[in-house]
């Protein structure tokens, strides 16, 4: 099982959120991002077991924006069993699971909605890349996804963040694509948008 931590919330109508860190992070990383967006949600916080130069990543990469896409097809498969056993464990609705990902976690996150349909109710990706070209989308029909990305970014760029806003859209998901004039650092003003679209979309009133 993968190394994670599990904080049961105190409304269990609210979504739990599947948190997946940056290169180098480990599990504790965003969750005082999870207790600002909803601090009544149930998180499940994930680390990646694959280590580059003692780095804890969710997948390997071959290079800079190149990633081991065997590797990446594995853990996306290994993550997505993960949350089946985890809700079975933690008695959490698999079906409501919301995804809060930042670079390689938003990465492998993204790689959960290319390649399973009811693997995350929605997911907020924090700098995302393409997990993978050249392959069909699952129907992400209903699926609420907010990417945050940098007009500056030097890893994932401004191209590839409007080309998977539009692989995702295609797919039928109903995506919110939010801009920050930075690079690729998690920023408190895309924190507070995705708190927003958060709010709009699983708050009391949505």
């Amino acid at each position: 099982m993968l190394k994670h931590i599990f904080n049961k919330g105190s409304n269990s109508d609210k979504p739990t959120f599947l948190l997946l860190h940056g290169t180098g992070g480990t599990e504790q990383d965003l969750l005082p991002l999870a207790g600002m967006i909803d601090g009544e949600a149930s998180v499940l916080s994930v680390r990646g077991n694959v280590s580059e130069n003692g780095m804890p990543r969710f997948f390997r990469r071959l290079a800079e924006g190149v990633f081991d896409e065997e590797d990446l097809i594995n853990r996306t498969k290994e993550l997505h069993e993960f949350l089946d056993e985890a809700a079975d464990q933690y008695g959490f609705d698999r079906n409501n699971i919301v995804a809060i990902g930042y670079s390689n976690g938003a990465n492998i996150a993204c790689s959960l909605l290319f390649h399973y349909q009811n693997s995350l109710k929605g997911a907020m990706l924090h700098h995302p890349m393409i997990p993978r070209r050249g392959i069909g989308l699952p129907d992400l029909s209903g699926v609420p996804i907010f990417i945050a990305a940098g007009s500056n970014d030097p890893i994932c760029s401004p191209e590839e963040s409007n080309e998977l806003h539009t692989l995702l859209e295609n797919a039928g998901a109903g995506v919110e694509l939010h801009w920050d004039n930075y690079g690729h650092q998690l920023t408190r003003g895309e924190v507070e948008k995705s708190t927003e679209w958060y709010q709009k979309h699983y708050g009391e009133n949505s």
